[in-house]
């Protein structure tokens, strides 16, 4: 795998091919993508990049809001050299993935997302937002009050976002808590937390997707994000991956691989 610095966004690329570009969410790096990465490489150019403001990206004071995000997408193929792409999402990945198609459909050539919502876009309305989300959207609060335990709070997320309980493999455990051991990136994290109604003004204005859609179920948000692709899109294919929770990419590399392997071909990417 290849390491790149574009403009201060960490991207990590492996194999050659048509591109794949894979947005992890919080509390994530690319880190979460290296098992599908390495399922996807021998036949596509796969890029992750470190979203803004998290992992070794550079910390920014701002730009946390999607049409930044679905730029900072099409900046990354700009300088990397690449036309358009495969764009996928999961968590909070997942709106930067779909703002990215609707912003820019000449850049993509498909768009999958899993366990993430579409700001509030009809179809997630049985979906109840966690307790953590207003707990990060108080501005200066959870970086204060977590200082010195952010390893410990983010356990929680590991543990929980897997079907068994058990947490995730523990180089990704370690990798993950190291990049977010600075108050910067919990920041950074927090402030995508601190955009949501931003993000969800922006969906709601963003009109109809045209580029065709791949919606695959995990465990937790499940079928919610493919019911909002559905009122927004003509062509949406539904998937789901058993026996996972929240962390599709770390629990079943396999599966989330071959899906997006055949929507690729599908979509001639």
């Amino acid at each position: 795998m290849e390491h790149h610095d574009v403009d201060g966004r960490h991207v990590v690329t492996a194999g050659a091919g048509p591109a794949v570009v894979l947005l992890h969410g919080w509390p994530h790096t690319w880190f979460l993508w290296r098992y599908v990465m390495t399922r996807l490489a021998p036949r596509h150019r796969v890029m992750a990049p470190d979203l803004r403001g998290l992992g070794a990206s550079r910390r920014e004071a701002d730009g946390y809001d999607l049409h930044t995000g679905a730029d900072d997408v099409v900046a990354t193929l700009d300088a990397l050299g690449v036309a358009d792409a495969l764009v996928v999402g999961i968590d909070l990945g997942a709106s930067i993935a779909a703002m990215t198609a609707l912003r820019h459909p000449d850049r993509v050539r498909g768009l999958a997302v899993t366990e993430g919502l579409l700001g509030r876009l009809p179809g997630a309305e049985d979906f109840r937002p966690p307790w953590w989300f207003g707990f990060h959207g108080v501005p200066g609060l959870a970086e204060t009050v977590l200082a010195g335990h952010e390893a410990e709070y983010l356990d929680f997320f590991y543990r929980s976002g897997t079907a068994d309980g058990r947490g995730i493999a523990p180089e990704a455990r370690d990798a993950f808590v190291a990049a977010y051991a600075d108050p910067g990136s919990m920041r950074c994290g927090f402030a995508y937390y601190r955009a949501l109604g931003v993000h969800a003004d922006q969906l709601a204005a963003a009109g109809r997707l045209r580029v065709p859609a791949l919606a695959i179920a995990g465990g937790v948000v499940g079928e919610a994000v493919g019911r909002q692709l559905d009122g927004i899109a003509d062509d949406v294919s539904h998937v789901a991956v058993a026996g996972c929770g929240h962390l599709v990419p770390e629990e079943r590399p396999d599966a989330l691989a071959g899906h997006l392997a055949s929507f690729a071909a599908a979509v001639g990417a």
